[in-house]
């Protein structure tokens, strides 16, 4: 039996992390990933630039049962010094819209770096590990199929149910419940909605035709690009919105976000009184996309010239481009979801160590616990940071 003061179970971004950040404080650290390749998420995210992080990390960028949980890490593990660890390594970034930060090159760059920091202090790592099984008497025992290893501190960073296809599972939850925390249930994050009514076949008559938008789910907005897609609506702003709807929920679309359309219309008709209102729709809105939506929603008044609607009509069109109301019929689900929502309840750990309030030596980071970020680097910067907490305490 191998002795070891950490056994962390995940080598993603936050298992490297902690690994890295425990060794150099002298403790002996051995990394099991049940992959042959580590650090997959880290290498596909940000079309394989990997947007590591973002210049303007607040709590309200994540999604939690406890909104609290997360200020402690992201306070004393900041996107500043994740940044002066890039500079340190010469890895070129860009930022793009909304602080967003990448790679110039790849994030093969990304997942170097965090190997580098652990080669350095010497942390052990074991691919294809399987876990067959875990207990605890006066240590844990981590049972594989290439032996049994025995640690004070197990660090459980398996991430969560996302894309299945990379290996990932519910391994982790079934750990926490198997030491008696309670898990918050799970669904798919930052995801593209389904439709299976007539909406179907709008988005896939629409599919490719992408416009800036701005989307509303429980009381929560986001502005930004709007994707149609074969299977329904994608891009930055649904994926977004996407961490705040639940099933049966409807969004609202603001589809000329920042225009009065009421105003508008009314305009328009006074300097093009006999011009019909899909073409003239098209003035602000992809062609094919205004003459769609006044085909599902004002057929007849589309065909009439803008003078022969009453104002009141107008108001009505108008209301609707500024708060276009759709019921999704659910999301693609964990096949293309790049996060999970839920997850080990933060109320059973310390929000300074991660460790379990109730089962000593025992910690959870990462994507397994209920802390979901925004998109934009958000859920990388909690790898980190709920990471580096760990590795300070285990």
């Amino acid at each position: 039996m191998d002795q070891y003061e950490v056994v962390i179970i995940g080598a993603g971004a936050a298992g490297l992390m902690c690994a890295a950040t425990a060794a150099a404080r002298g403790r002996r650290v051995l990394l099991l990933d049940n992959s042959k390749k580590i650090g997959k998420k880290i290498l596909m995210s940000g079309g394989g630039r990997c947007n590591f992080t973002n210049l303007d990390v607040t709590p309200e960028n994540y999604v939690s049962d406890n909104p609290h949980f997360c200020k402690s890490a992201l306070k004393r593990y900041t996107q500043w010094d994740f940044i002066a660890l890039v500079q340190e390594y010469g890895i070129a970034y860009h930022e793009r819209e909304h602080g967003q930060l990448f790679c110039d090159g790849s994030a093969r760059e990304i997942l170097d770096m965090l190997m580098a920091e652990c080669n350095k202090v010497n942390v052990s790592l074991i691919k294809g590990c399987e876990i067959e099984s875990i207990s605890h008497a006066s240590a844990y025992h981590i049972h594989t199929a290439q032996g049994v290893y025995q640690t004070e501190s197990l660090v459980i960073a398996t991430g969560g149910l996302s894309i299945p296809t990379m290996g990932s599972s519910g391994f982790g939850y079934d750990i926490a419940r198997q030491f008696g925390l309670s898990v918050l249930s799970q669904r798919a994050g930052l995801v593209p909605f389904t439709f299976s009514d007539q909406m179907k076949g709008v988005t896939e008559r629409l599919s490719g035709i992408a416009l800036p938008v701005s989307i509303t789910s429980r009381t929560r907005t986001f502005s930004e690009q709007l994707l149609f897609t074969h299977r329904g609506l994608s891009g930055p702003v649904v994926l977004q919105i996407s961490n705040y709807w639940k099933p049966g929920d409807e969004i609202e679309i603001d589809l000329l976000p920042g225009v009065d359309a009421e105003a508008w219309l009314l305009s328009l008709k006074n300097e093009h009184p006999k011009g019909l209102l899909k073409n003239l729709l098209a003035k602000r809105l992809p062609k094919k996309l205004a003459l769609e939506w006044v085909a599902l929603n004002w057929a007849e008044s589309g065909e009439r010239i803008m003078v022969e609607l009453p104002d009141q009509q107008l108001k009505r069109i108008a209301e609707q481009l500024n708060g276009w109301v759709l019921k999704p019929a659910g999301t693609e689900g964990y096949r293309t979801a790049e996060v999970t929502l839920g997850g080990v309840d933060t109320d059973e750990l310390s929000s300074k160590t991660m460790e379990s309030k109730r089962q000593p030596g025992l910690f959870f980071i990462g994507e397994v616990m209920d802390v979901t970020g925004h998109l934009g680097g958000f859920n990388f910067q909690w790898a980190w940071s709920s990471g580096y907490a760990a590795g300070q305490y285990v």
